[in-house]
């Protein structure tokens, strides 16, 4: 079964079907207040939320109030706007030509080819910036300003994908009970050729220092909960490992000397370094010092150093070729 659009809005009894689809209509139109089913706030926020989830284009709303009559079936919904209308109206074009330049040469291409190309836009123009709140959380900082936090990509990347067609909703990881936050991260499962895969482009986005990284691209549910906390509203089961990147790039490997193996060919080739999976068994520490070992001989066999990051979870080292006199680093995933 296809990922709908309006993945949320599918999941809804008829009550709460009719109240979102008047908060959309309000919002969509701009308009001061809508007349919508009386339902407890916290239902009502929570559609509100879901409402912004399917739709990013509504970058615009940021809160909202209601008024009720006693005994009425009804309550007047009067929303928040982030800016005047005008200004939305602007801004909403802008968004569109940008959307519309970023989409055009990608419509001819195969669906995971259009996936990559929206994960490579967020990685390489978008940086991550939780202090310029009124667009870090929404599409217009990543697709006007460059900037962005968790949720803005994952809805960048939901707006990118609808307007291709490709099924793609936002998924969300259950609240930080701790701090008493809604919700703690926001990322995206895609469909492709019926099986769903998870994409977070802000892991990727914040391991990317040194060239575009995949440790995030179509993961199963697997993998993707090594490090994601567990999801606050339900989402489709990805069960397909077969799509992750590195492997499907030959760059999973499982013996020691295969690393020093393509360590060297990098190096013949001048290469400024690699990025490849650990798929030997589980990456310990001891079998991270007889990798790093087999990395630096290789590396010193040809006068140069290696600087190594890793991330534990998801098993992915960076190896990067430094003059054999300088220092030697090595990150972890928790550095970075």
């Amino acid at each position: 079964m296809q990922l709908h659009p309006q993945y949320y809005y599918q999941q809804l009894p008829p009550q709460e079907r009719a109240a979102y689809h008047g908060m959309l209509t309000c919002l969509q139109a701009l308009a001061p207040s809508a007349r919508i089913p009386r339902l407890p706030m916290e239902t009502l926020g929570t559609l509100f939320f879901q409402l912004r989830l399917d739709h990013p284009e509504i970058f615009y709303a940021v809160g909202f109030s209601c008024r009720a009559v006693p005994e009425a079936a009804f309550v007047e919904f009067w929303p928040e706007y982030r800016f005047e209308k005008k200004r939305i109206r602007e801004h909403r074009q802008a968004i569109e030509a940008r959307v519309t330049r970023l989409l055009r040469p990608l419509r001819s291409l195969p669906p995971v080819e259009q996936e990559s190309a929206i994960h490579d836009f967020i990685v390489e123009n978008v940086r991550y910036d939780k202090l310029e709140k009124p667009y870090s959380h929404e599409v217009i900082g990543p697709l006007t300003n460059g900037v962005g936090v968790c949720e803005g990509m994952a809805k960048t990347v939901k707006l990118l994908c609808d307007g291709l067609g490709l099924p793609c909703i936002i998924a969300v990881s259950d609240r930080d009970r701790a701090n008493g936050e809604r919700y703690l991260h926001a990322w995206n499962i895609v469909q492709l050729g019926g099986q769903c895969y998870h994409l977070d482009a802000t892991f990727d986005n914040s391991l990317s220092k040194y060239g575009p990284r995949y440790d995030y691209f179509n993961l199963d549910d697997a993998k993707i909960f090594r490090d994601h906390r567990p999801l606050l509203y339900p989402a489709p089961a990805c069960t397909d490992g077969g799509q992750f990147y590195y492997k499907l790039q030959h760059l999973s490997w499982t013996k020691p000397e295969e690393v020093a193996r393509r360590v060297d060919q990098a190096l013949r080739k001048k290469q400024p370094g690699l990025v490849f999976h650990w798929r030997g068994g589980y990456l310990t520490r001891e079998v991270l010092a007889e990798l790093c070992a087999q990395i630096d001989a290789a590396a010193q066999a040809r006068g140069r150093a290696a600087a190594v990051s890793v991330n534990w979870p998801q098993a992915v080292l960076q190896v990067r070729f430094v003059d054999a006199a300088q220092p030697v680093e090595t990150e972890t995933l928790e550095d970075i």
